[in-house]
C-alpha cells in the first residue's frame, strides 16, 4: 500500500480483510445483499485493524504506522498507534482519512448515517487492553464488553437499518455473551499475553490461582470456574435470542448464526468437560448447523 492508497498484492489492507475467513462467526456471508456485505466488510476492516493494533499483530514493515502518520521510532507503541488511529477515525466524519481501510469505511458511514460512538468504543477497548490486564468483578468485565463487543452488534443493526432501543439491548446481551465465550476459549492464549478475563472474585470463589491457568490441562477448580462463566454466557445468549425473531429474511439467518455460534461453542466447551487449557474447544459444522436450526425455531 502506498501513501496514496494504491492497493498492491499483499498489502496491509488486503491482509486485514483476509482474516475475515478465520473468524468464529461469519462476517458478511454470501446470502446477504451485496450492499450489506460491502458495508459489513468495511466495518469489519475497521474492527480487525484496531484489534491488530491493540494485540501487536500488524503486518511487518510498519506500513500501517506510516499511513497513520506515526514516526518510525514510535511505530511499536500501541497507545501512540491507537491515538493516531482515533484521529484518523475522526477524519472519516469530517475530512479525508489517511488509512485505506478508513477511506473504505467512509462511504459506509455516509450511506448508513453511522455515528462515531461505536467505533470509538472499539478503540477504547483496545486502549484499555494496554492498561488493564485483570478484572476484579464480573461487572468490571461487563463494562469492558460494552466497549469491546457490544458496538459490533449495534453496527450490524445500523448497517441493516434495523436499530431500535430494544433490539440494541438484545444485541448487547448476545455480543457480551460471545465475548465471554471467546475469553473462555482463549484462557491459555490470553495468559500468554499477560491478560486474564476471568473475574478475580470468581477465581477466588473457586480457589483458582493464576498458576492454575498456566498448566497443560485444567484441574477440577478451573473446570468448575469455566463452567460457571459458561452458564453466565448461556443465560446472556438466551436473553438476547428474541432479537432473531424480531427481524425477517436474510438478517434473521445472520443473527441466528451469531446466537448459534455462541451456543455451539458453549457445547464444545462442555464436551471438553470445561478443560479449555489445551486449546480452544471448537464446534464442528454439523453442531453449528443444528444450533442454527434450533435458534431459528426459537427453541433455544
Amino acid at each position: 500500500m502506498t501513501e496514496t492508497g494504491t492497493t498492491r498484492p499483499g498489502t496491509t489492507e488486503r491482509g486485514t480483510l483476509d482474516k475475515a475467513a478465520a473468524e468464529n462467526f461469519p462476517v458478511a456471508p454470501f446470502f446477504l445483499p451485496k450492499d450489506w456485505r460491502t458495508d459489513l466488510m468495511a466495518v469489519y476492516g475497521f474492527a480487525r485493524l484496531v484489534d491488530d493494533i491493540g494485540d501487536g499483530d500488524l503486518a511487518p514493515g510498519g506500513a500501517d504506522a506510516r499511513l497513520l502518520g506515526v514516526e518510525p521510532e514510535e511505530a511499536e507503541d500501541r497507545l501512540v498507534l491507537l491515538d493516531a488511529f482515533e484521529a484518523d477515525l475522526h477524519r472519516v466524519f469530517s475530512g479525508e482519512p489517511r488509512h485505506p481501510l478508513l477511506r473504505r469505511l467512509q462511504p459506509t458511514v455516509r450511506r448508513r448515517s453511522l455515528t462515531p460512538e461505536p467505533f470509538l468504543g472499539l478503540i477504547a477497548a483496545n486502549r484499555q487492553d494496554q492498561l488493564v490486564t485483570r478484572y476484579e468483578t464480573y461487572d468490571d468485565l461487563l463494562a469492558y464488553c460494552e466497549l469491546s463487543a457490544n458496538p459490533v452488534g449495534r453496527l450490524v443493526l445500523a448497517v441493516t437499518g434495523t436499530s431500535t432501543p430494544e433490539r440494541n439491548r438484545l444485541s448487547d446481551a448476545i455480543c457480551t455473551a460471545l465475548q465471554i465465550v471467546e475469553h473462555l476459549q482463549d484462557v491459555a492464549e490470553d495468559l500468554g499475553s499477560d491478560r486474564i478475563y476471568l473475574p478475580a472474585e470468581d477465581m477466588k470463589r473457586f480457589h483458582v490461582q493464576e498458576a492454575d491457568l498456566a498448566t497443560k490441562t485444567a484441574g477440577a477448580s478451573v473446570r468448575a470456574l469455566v463452567a460457571y462463566e459458561a452458564q453466565r454466557a448461556r443465560e446472556l445468549l438466551n436473553e438476547g435470542a428474541p432479537l432473531v425473531g424480531s427481524v425477517h429474511g436474510r438478517l434473521k439467518l445472520l443473527l441466528a448464526g451469531f446466537v448459534a455460534g455462541g451456543r455451539a461453542a458453549l457445547r464444545a466447551i462442555s464436551a471438553a468437560e470445561h478443560d479449555v487449557l489445551p486449546g480452544p474447544p471448537k464446534p464442528g459444522k454439523l453442531q453449528l448447523l443444528r444450533e442454527v436450526g434450533v435458534t431459528l425455531r426459537g427453541e433455544g
